[in-house]
């Protein structure tokens, strides 16, 4: 008995120690799924270097992107058993919480100074408070970006050239709906089976900003690049209330701080990014074409009607969003 005892002890300590090296620095992992070059691993990057300059030999912040800790929706559940300390989720935010489903309405955010306007007029009665119902906190608002159509059959300029294209979309119910109602058959999937699936003919294309089409290598396997902006997602600095609350407070205030410090520089990343990647694309031999914005925002009223009357409170924030445009 005396030997089981001991064994149980060690192990305990021998845990701990696991998480608490080098004279007991905390180790804080973030995981997310951007793969290396894209916009994520770079915001991520970022903040482990803020986080990491003020904590000293307190704690450290460890990122590991492609997927290697989970998918997004793992990423969520291990939020909440403390297995990771953050993630970055965007689109998959709208199966948390009905709030975060209104960044899924087509064109509804103009440019990131609008998108910063609604983080500073509503984020924290709105979309944090939401978060913090289903037991997460946002510490600060990345991003994800301004989406485009890819596909392998056809150059997408109006709502119906989608019909019958079998289209990969997050696993969001609003994303799924959006792209029923313009004809195409979409398709949720992890964003790391995408390029396969591509690759192999089990979808013919995919939504996403330039600088996921770009470091997932989308364009080796599609032909063609629709220009729509159709839905602008922000990312979220996630983490679990119940674990971060245990933290020292010292500790707490200084990665709050690293996250708020850091949007300034994501936003400018994803800006240049823009530019940059499309050139990017073009000479990797897409056919890039502009797509008619004004037929897509035309057949998107039905999907703001479905939300204003399904969503507790949906038509208000619509209105609330779209007050906050310039």
């Amino acid at each position: 008995m005396k030997y089981k005892l001991a064994s149980v002890v060690m192990g305990s300590v021998l845990a701990l120690a696991a998480t608490n090296v080098s004279a007991n620095k905390l180790i804080l992992k973030f995981g997310h799924v951007g793969n290396p070059g894209s916009l994520f691993e770079a915001s991520v990057n970022e903040f482990v270097k803020n986080a990491n300059a003020r904590l000293g030999e307190r704690a450290e912040v460890q990122a590991f992107g492609s997927s290697q800790l989970g998918k997004d929706k793992e990423l969520l559940q291990k939020l909440k058993l403390g297995q990771v300390s953050f993630a970055l989720p965007s689109s998959v935010m709208s199966s948390v919480a009905d709030e975060f489903g209104v960044f899924e309405m087509p064109y509804i955010i103009k440019s990131r100074d609008h998108m910063k306007a609604v983080q500073a007029e509503i984020g924290e009665s709105v979309f944090n408070a939401a978060a913090e119902k289903k037991g997460y906190k946002i510490l600060s608002y990345f991003e994800n970006g301004f989406r485009h159509i890819t596909n392998n059959t056809r150059p997408v300029n109006v709502p119906s050239d989608l019909e019958g294209i079998k289209l990969r979309t997050p696993k969001g119910e609003w994303r799924v709906k959006m792209f029923q109602l313009y004809g195409a058959n979409p398709t949720p999937m992890a964003f790391s089976e995408v390029f396969t699936a591509l690759k192999t003919g089990v979808i013919d294309g995919q939504e996403n900003p330039y600088a996921q089409i770009w470091s997932a290598k989308f364009q080796e396997v599609q032909k063609y690049l629709s220009i729509t902006g159709h839905v602008y997602t922000p990312a979220y600095v996630l983490v679990s209330e119940k674990h971060f609350a245990k933290l020292p407070e010292d500790i707490q205030s200084d990665l709050m701080a690293a996250a708020a410090e850091s949007q300034d520089a994501v936003y400018q990343m994803a800006a240049q990014l823009e530019t940059d990647l499309l050139n990017n694309l073009k000479e990797g031999g897409v056919e890039v074409n502009e797509a008619d914005k004004d037929a897509f925002i035309a057949a998107s009223k039905p999907i703001y009607d479905e939300f204003a009357t399904s969503v507790d409170g949906g038509a208000d924030l619509i209105k609330a969003v779209q007050s906050l445009a310039k």
